[in-house]
């Protein structure tokens, strides 16, 4: 038996939310043979084990079936969305896949879940995320700070409102630069926020 590690696959980001189709779970179960098992994440993410020297090859036939592959682990996971219940335009979806495309995959000090929603509904729950963006009409919010697990669950707090579509990505990726950057070891972000407060993360960010 060789080395196996682990990879995260997820549908792409699109109107109705995490859809798979029978070919796509056809591919991931060939790949990794009726022994083994699919295991799905809370960031919406099912985790593969595949063996090491064939990771080029297998990440491509996933790819080729419409699914996106990243890391597993330490890393900021991909974007966690809404269905897009009003629509592709309305609710964002290009700028949720930017979003995707910017952060999915930096290694940081504890995983972290970005979530997006295209509408005040909040379907995708981003208050509960380490960092949620909130489409409101035509501009964006963002919290920090969300904590979904524990006796001591906590919603995230707004850090800034009404940017513009351009802005968005700017700040999230200064937001997890600044942690990677400042976290106490294996600090959790909502733990670190709470260390640096909101006042100090406004000012650092000249918000």
């Amino acid at each position: 038996m060789g080395e196996k590690m682990k990879i995260a696959v997820t549908s792409a980001i699109q109107v109705g939310g995490s859809l798979f189709t029978p070919e796509q779970l056809a591919t991931m179960a060939t790949i990794i043979g009726e022994d083994a098992v699919i295991e799905m994440t809370p960031f919406k993410q099912l985790y593969l084990e595949i063996p090491l020297e064939r990771r080029e090859v297998i990440v491509e036939e996933l790819q080729r079936s419409g699914l996106e592959v990243y890391p597993a682990g330490f890393v900021t996971k991909s974007l966690i969305v809404c269905n897009f219940c009003k629509g592709a335009e309305e609710a964002g979806l290009e700028t949720a896949k930017e979003i995707n495309n910017a952060i999915a995959g930096i290694e940081t000090p504890t995983p972290v879940k970005v979530g997006y929603a295209g509408c005040a509904l909040g379907t995708s729950e981003p208050l509960l995320k380490d960092i949620g963006v909130v489409k409101m009409r035509d501009s964006f919010d963002i919290y920090v700070g969300g904590e979904a697990k524990g006796l001591k669950a906590s919603l995230a707090k707004l850090l800034v409102s009404g940017l513009s579509e351009d802005q968005v990505v700017p700040v999230i990726t200064k937001l997890i630069t600044f942690y990677k950057t400042s976290a106490k070891g294996k600090e959790k972000f909502s733990k670190f926020i709470e260390r640096i407060t909101l006042d100090q993360l406004k000012k650092l960010f000249e918000i």
